[in-house]
């Protein structure tokens, strides 16, 4: 089966994903030692979707963090550019979408705000993929970005990136439909950009008052950011 490499091919990852949606869902739970839904649950806080709002979750997968998201009424569609994994999610009862992150298939200002949950890492440009989410989020509206970081005290820090990620990662393949692509999972976690690195390039990207919480210690770290009106 597929796997993807850190130069983030499009159709490598898209092949990769696809390859993983049978038991992508379970394979997290494991990994994480159910703190995936914790996660979830904290960043649908954090993202707090009201009735009558449209929101956009994008790099959703199978939908599972969309349904978390829709859970206070607001309108959340679901948007992947791995048709697998949007196949995978079909029975839950959300909108869903083919979507490429650097061409997202929307008019310009449609949604209230924009979440992505564990796959801003994929994207093979970060800074083009947030400028075009800018562009499909109204004036005032939000980002909500939940992604693998780095611990801020050492010796978590060090524990977690010799031993735990290694363990996760470990656990993942073992229940994976295509546990070759754990390895790829593993070298994107350890190569994404701290906290405060990410908060620049989110804000070099268009975005204003970026923000971030710690998660887990850090193991996780969830931003949010507004773009700009248009006087401001």
């Amino acid at each position: 089966m597929a796997r993807a490499s850190l130069d983030k091919d499009p159709a490598d990852v898209a092949a990769m994903f696809d390859g993983v949606a049978h038991r992508y869902d379970r394979a997290n739970s494991v990994m994480t030692f159910g703190f995936d839904r914790r996660w979830r649950v904290t960043t649908g806080r954090a993202l707090d979707a009201r009735p009558g709002e449209k929101v956009l979750d994008l790099a959703a997968g199978t939908g599972v963090s969309t349904e978390e998201y829709a859970r206070g009424g607001a309108w959340c569609v679901a948007a992947d550019f791995s048709l697998g994994m949007l196949r995978g999610g079909r029975h839950r009862n959300v909108p869903m979408v083919a979507a490429d992150a650097l061409r997202l298939p929307f008019a310009d200002g449609v949604f209230d705000a924009v979440t992505i949950t564990f796959g801003l890492r994929n994207f093979v440009d970060t800074r083009a993929a947030l400028a075009e989410i800018a562009r499909v989020v109204r004036p005032g509206g939000r980002l909500v970005v939940c992604e693998v970081s780095t611990p801020t005290f050492g010796p978590i820090r060090y524990v977690y990136r010799r031993f735990a990620l290694r363990l996760m990662t470990w656990f993942g393949r073992r229940v994976s439909s295509n546990p070759d692509a754990y390895s790829y999972l593993f070298e994107s976690m350890l190569t994404w950009p701290a906290q405060r690195r990410l908060a620049e390039i989110i804000a070099d990207s268009g975005w204003k008052s970026v923000e971030w919480m710690n998660v887990t210690f850090g193991v996780v770290a969830i931003h949010r950011a507004w773009k700009p009106h248009a006087d401001s």
